[in-house]
């Protein structure tokens, strides 16, 4: 087995989705392309190395000790596009999806690659509210007045943990770590019609039991590790700015999955760009990496657990 294997993502066209991903090589889709999964064990939609599904060619003796206690893969890694607004939405813990879904529930978090002028997330709500005033404000299509929205620019994180409300805006170009599920709840829509002109499916009374109606404050990082960016269970990401100097990596505990959000570089001797995705099994030795470039690297850690 290789140390390092370049991937080819999942390509999803969504309603919201724009062009602007085809500026990272992804391809192009009929209709706007919302999402490139780069990293994905979700079956139907796997992401392709060497031109074998991730599934098929990493066992979980290939993803590290750090995962001896996951059933499935923990991450999924994605680029979005939203040309416009996602629906208004939430994700419920583990605790509630495996009662009720007979799945993993979803924690996120978003690294602004790009936003237009303006432009911004709903994050949270804004006030504390109680379940009445928040239904009906869903009801009557007035929900984005309580919500927490922020302008945003390149670089910021935001970190979203199960039960809180979020939503991308319109101009805004993220890249989303995640727990690998696809779990999700819309509360609003703005009226969206399917291909097909049916209202998209909304899922308000499950949603209601797992939104945290209190006021979002946002997370901390820690300044003890300056390059960690988010942390939950599921990931460890940090950003890696490699200024021109090298730097070694060992999957040693847990995978290494690896995404250029910008620049250029040169890793095992292959040369990458904004927009490529890299999977580096445990075990698998170490790999020397270098440019002038942006890097996520996402990873398990056994401090996590």
């Amino acid at each position: 087995m290789k140390s390092v294997y370049k991937l080819t993502p999942s390509l999803h066209e969504c309603i919201w989705g724009g062009k602007r991903l085809s500026v990272y090589g992804k391809g192009k889709t009929e209709g706007p392309l919302g999402e490139s999964w780069e990293l994905s064990f979700v079956p139907g939609s796997e992401a392709l190395a060497d031109g074998k599904k991730v599934t098929d060619l990493f066992e979980k003796s290939t993803w590290g000790r750090a995962c001896e206690r996951f059933e499935a893969f923990p991450v999924l890694t994605k680029f979005i596009d939203a040309a416009d607004k996602l629906s208004v939405q939430v994700h419920p813990s583990d605790a509630y999806a495996l009662e009720n879904e007979g799945q993993y529930g979803k924690t996120e978090m978003w690294y602004v690659i790009d936003a237009e002028e303006g432009a911004g997330i709903y994050m949270g709500l804004r006030e504390e509210s109680t379940p009445e005033r928040f239904a009906e404000a869903v009801g009557d299509g007035s929900v984005e007045d309580l919500l927490n929205f922020k302008q945003v620019k390149a670089g910021e994180v935001y970190f979203i943990p199960s039960g809180t409300i979020h939503a991308i805006g319109k101009g805004v170009l993220i890249f989303e770590i995640q727990q690998n599920s696809t779990l999700t709840y819309r509360l609003y829509d703005y009226m969206r019609r399917d291909a097909k002109g049916n209202l998209r499916e909304l899922h308000v009374e499950k949603a209601m039991k797992v939104s945290k109606l209190e006021k979002y404050l946002p997370s901390v990082p820690d300044p003890a590790d300056p390059e960690v960016i988010g942390k939950c269970e599921y990931f460890t990401s940090r950003l890696l700015k490699l200024r021109s100097e090298g730097r070694e990596l060992v999957a040693d505990e847990s995978f290494i999955s690896l995404t250029c959000t910008a620049g250029e570089g040169v890793i095992d001797g292959e040369k990458f760009s904004a927009g490529d995705s890299f999977f580096m099994p445990a075990g698998g030795g170490r790999v020397e990496i270098f440019g002038n470039c942006d890097v996520i690297a996402v990873a398990v850690e056994e401090s996590n657990a």
